[in-house]
């Protein structure tokens, strides 16, 4: 029997780029530890979403709007739209972020699938897209182009298909990422790596 997609957050696709591992066990086992920067990032979260919507020459400004997509079963909040009138109006998608910008998309990646999300719900072309790095104060500027849109599609088919085997994966294998990570206890990365490269040598030699 086929089972119905499971609805996954918005930001958990950012969990999934960084790390399959972490993303099955954050959104699948359920577990969740805070460090020092997803402490900061919450509060900087809670700032972004307090604030109250305004209009600002010919751009409109809404905070903590929900989003959703049927398409892809995704759903959550995202910190701030801009809406900049015209024919038609051009609706932007703005993140706010606790660190500083990356070379890896991990983070533009959900910016794009909230794009997709806005797409659907109304029926309009997102060109563009925004991040706000606190930790510089600078904003970077993200092209919705078809490379990215790829890129995002295929994190949302990954983290669908975790959960629907219901397997966590393996740590990934970018270590330096683990060092950052504020699961790096629960998920014992080092651990799962040796006993993993002992259980290579025995089938190796056994053979």
């Amino acid at each position: 029997m086929n089972r119905e997609p499971h609805t996954i957050m918005l930001s958990a696709l950012q969990h999934y780029a960084y790390c399959a591992r972490q993303f099955a066990l954050i959104h699948v086992e359920q577990a969740w530890s805070d460090n020092c920067f997803t402490a900061e990032g919450n509060i900087l979260h809670e700032r972004v979403d307090s604030g109250v919507a305004e209009q600002r020459k010919g751009t409109r400004y809404e905070r903590g709007v929900m989003l959703k997509s049927q398409n892809y079963k995704l759903t959550g909040k995202m910190d701030l739209l801009e809406i900049k009138s015209g024919e038609p109006a051009q609706y932007l998608p703005v993140e706010y972020k606790r660190g500083k910008p990356k070379v890896d998309d991990w983070d533009r990646i959900q910016v794009c699938a909230q794009a997709l999300c806005i797409e659907e719900m109304r029926n309009i072309k997102v060109a563009e897209g925004a991040i706000w790095y606190w930790e510089v104060r600078r904003r970077e500027n993200i092209q919705i182009d078809e490379a990215l849109r790829t890129t995002t599609i295929a994190a949302i088919e990954g983290a669908h298909a975790i959960f629907a085997s219901g397997k966590t994966p393996p740590p990934t294998d970018k270590i330096k990422r683990c060092r950052a990570c504020s699961l790096v206890d629960l998920c014992e990365p080092g651990i799962f790596r040796r006993d993993h490269s002992n259980a290579y040598i025995e089938t190796l030699f056994s053979e």
